[in-house]
């Protein structure tokens, strides 16, 4: 026991934590990447896709919470309600930085993949994703860490996850349990933070050999 909570509790609020942050943050790094790259391919549409999505993160997370019910059909204690709430944050944070990732590759290497027969899906998959991962991945490791923040406001509507300890803290009027929310919270956010940044580094072995990009 640690802080009055047991430790058992902490093992699987945090699971609960991570399935409910880290989902979102997967759709929605796929939702992204196509909008990504429509604001670059035309650059007419971007401003619209990048400010549009973009809005998206002012919606209140405690309204948003409550309102998607409304929305889905669903009971506000469902997961669905956070997942979807979250991957809507994860787009708004994510479409602007793959944008800016797509747009970073430089333009001579374009013309040489496509000058090298690559169609216009090939060379996004084999080369300007690729060399856009450092930017995409900046953008990621920020979204994990907002999404593991927001996701313990959830505990307000009554799901389940480390947010609970800082409900549980409040009402008992007890510090235990918040100090153990919140250091739970910040070890989660560095984990999902130090595995980005391994697999960025992973997928960019040209970086690691000091080969510019």
């Amino acid at each position: 026991m640690i802080g009055g909570v047991e430790l058992a509790t902490v093992w699987e609020l945090g699971l609960r934590h991570l399935y409910l942050a880290g989902v979102p943050l997967l759709i929605g790094l796929l939702v992204s990447l196509p909008l990504g790259w429509l604001a670059v391919r035309w650059r007419w549409l971007g401003p619209t896709v990048v400010a549009g999505t973009s809005l998206l993160y002012t919606i209140p997370s405690l309204a948003l919470f409550i309102l998607l019910p409304l929305v889905l059909g669903t009971r506000i204690l469902d997961d669905a309600n956070v997942l979807v709430a979250m991957t809507v944050y994860t787009v708004a944070l994510l479409t602007r930085t793959v944008a800016d990732g797509l747009g970073s590759v430089p333009g001579p290497v374009r013309q040489a993949a496509t000058a090298m027969g690559y169609g216009e899906l090939r060379r996004l998959v084999a080369v300007d994703l690729p060399l856009a991962v450092p930017v995409v991945a900046a953008g990621l490791r920020v979204a994990a860490v907002s999404n593991v923040s927001i996701v313990s406001i959830a505990s307000l509507v009554g799901v389940s996850q480390l947010g609970q300890l800082f409900t549980d803290g409040f009402n008992r009027n007890a510090m235990g349990p918040i100090v153990v929310g919140v250091a739970a919270c910040v070890v989660l956010a560095l984990m999902l933070d130090a595995l980005i940044a391994l697999l960025a580094r992973l997928v960019t072995p040209w970086l690691r050999r000091g080969v510019p990009a």
